[in-house]
């Protein structure tokens, strides 16, 4: 006698009780769905960002800590880091930077291809942090453009990750003519960036 089959019975869910949104009329068809060029290739940058850690404090501890095994980054398509800025697209500075190297911050993010974003780690790259001082700058954001802040002194692993899912989600949205506005070109301006 056959045992009867529990799992695995391949049986039709009514479309009345599934919760998908219809597909609008002319994108549908057997085999093929539509999609514009801009969210095609936002999903592809989204999934493949290329990190370049900036990391001089205790933030980039927390930093190291996010790419191990228990929070592992590379989960969300950012797991090959790079060490020279013209292979990557995503900075990540993390901890204090002094007003001294504020200009290698700029000269890194310059030598950086377009597209680029940047992600500020930590209270220090954010704001200067406690150390309100002649000597360390007020925020990375007075010497380059900054996409995402992420808070915290130094930030948990999971603020971090949550950061570059923010990062994931504007580079997913962005129109692929964003770069080329005049918005976006008067903000490099401020910044002195031609």
């Amino acid at each position: 006698m056959a045992r009867p089959v529990q799992y695995n019975t391949n049986e039709k869910i009514p479309s009345d009780k599934t919760n998908l949104k219809e597909t609008p009329d002319g994108y549908s068809g057997e085999g093929f769905a539509l999609s514009t060029l801009d969210k095609i290739v936002g999903v592809g940058r989204a999934n493949s960002l290329w990190p370049l850690p900036f990391a001089t404090s205790c933030c980039g501890i927390e930093f190291m800590a996010t790419m191990g095994s228990n929070y592992d980054l590379a989960r969300f398509g950012s797991e090959r880091m790079g060490f020279t800025p013209r292979q990557c697209d995503v900075l990540l500075v993390a901890g204090t930077i002094a007003k001294k190297m504020a200009p290698i911050l700029r000269q890194v993010y310059l030598q950086m291809a377009e597209p680029r974003w940047v992600v500020a780690i930590g209270a220090c790259a954010c704001t200067g942090g406690i150390f309100d001082s002649y000597s360390v700058l007020q925020g990375i954001d007075q010497v380059i453009p900054v996409d995402v802040y992420v808070s915290g002194c130094p930030p948990r692993p999971e603020a971090i990750l949550d950061g570059v899912m923010s990062i994931q989600h504007l580079v997913k949205n962005e129109s692929m003519r964003r770069r080329n506005s005049d918005q976006y070109k008067a903000l490099l301006e401020e910044y002195g960036i031609q």
